[in-house]
């Protein structure tokens, strides 16, 4: 059985805090505003995976009220929803995400970013697709209030 699942998430910027994408930390100004790292690239893709098999997004299994996750890095988060694809007998098949951003530039970043990935969630490097884009200026996200991300991941049971 083949399925498929989209996430989206957006934070806003937090002075004092490190930006954190992909797992990645990268040099900026300001920092994202959640109670994990608030890597909003990450929770796309958790949410993806996780709607791809039918379950609940990543605040039912990760609520902002458990304090004995604030701050987790969010490979964490991707290494526990591989926990949970697995134990259902889900293989992810491949995941794609893109991350709208003003600033920084995140080009330089993506390589790296696509490594951390793909290592939390044990698959092949080649399976992990990552773009960024911006948001032309419009909105809060073009004048820089945060960021975004939106991922599809795709998902085969096995057995």
């Amino acid at each position: 059985m083949f399925r498929s699942g989209i996430g989206y998430d957006a934070h806003r910027f937090k002075e004092g805090r490190p930006l954190v994408l992909g797992g990645v930390q990268i040099p900026h100004a300001r920092g994202l505003d959640g109670h994990s790292d608030a890597d909003v690239l990450s929770h796309a893709i958790a949410d993806a995976l996780l709607g791809a098999i039918g379950e609940r997004d990543i605040g039912h299994h990760f609520p902002n009220t458990d304090e004995a996750i604030r701050g987790i890095s969010s490979l964490q988060i991707l290494r526990r929803v591989g926990q949970i694809l697995a134990a259902q007998n889900y293989r992810i098949v491949n995941v794609d995400a893109t991350l709208i951003a003003e600033a920084p530039k995140i080009g330089p970043h993506l390589q790296a970013m696509r490594e951390k990935i793909s290592a939390a969630l044990a698959i092949d490097v080649g399976r992990v697709g990552l773009k960024a884009t911006t948001n032309e200026g419009m909105g809060a996200i073009g004048r820089e209030e945060g960021m975004a991300a939106m991922a599809v991941a795709s998902v085969t049971r096995e057995g």
